[in-house]
């Protein structure tokens, strides 16, 4: 899908979390350490959805999205336009946006849902394609 708007990309920062996360951090330890970090955010929701644990996963997803957002807008995100997979430090607030739909779904948020799945596709269609949805 191409850029029909010519809205430019958004690219996060790198995620100072995601070092310490791929060393195999507890992700526990590294969210607390890195509190503002999508990625941390979304490794935690992530896993507690893999675990069984919706409610848990829900809230982490929802803190990594809200987390997301204010990154996005501090990097000059305007409310829409593409935000790449295929920039690694961008891929936290795919995959907050993922878990978050995920969950959603999981507690018949059925609306939330459907607007997240769209919310990721509309930003990256490659994550959603990677994230499943």
């Amino acid at each position: 899908m191409s850029n029909l708007l010519g809205i430019p990309e958004t690219r996060l920062p790198v995620d100072p979390a995601a070092v310490q996360l791929a060393e195999g951090k507890d992700p526990q330890a590294v969210a607390a350490a890195y509190p503002s970090s999508p990625l941390a955010w979304a490794t935690l929701a992530e896993i507690a959805l893999e675990d069984g644990r919706t409610i848990e996963g829900y809230a982490y997803a929802r803190t990594g999205y809200h987390r997301s957002l204010d990154a996005l807008r501090r990097g000059g995100w305007k409310g829409q336009g593409p935000v790449p997979w295929s920039h690694e430090p961008n891929q936290g607030f795919l995959r907050s946006l993922a878990a978050l739909s995920r969950a959603a779904g999981e507690i018949g948020e059925v609306d939330e849902q459907q607007r997240c799945a769209q919310f990721l596709r509309d930003s990256s269609a490659e994550a959603a394609d990677a994230l499943g949805l």
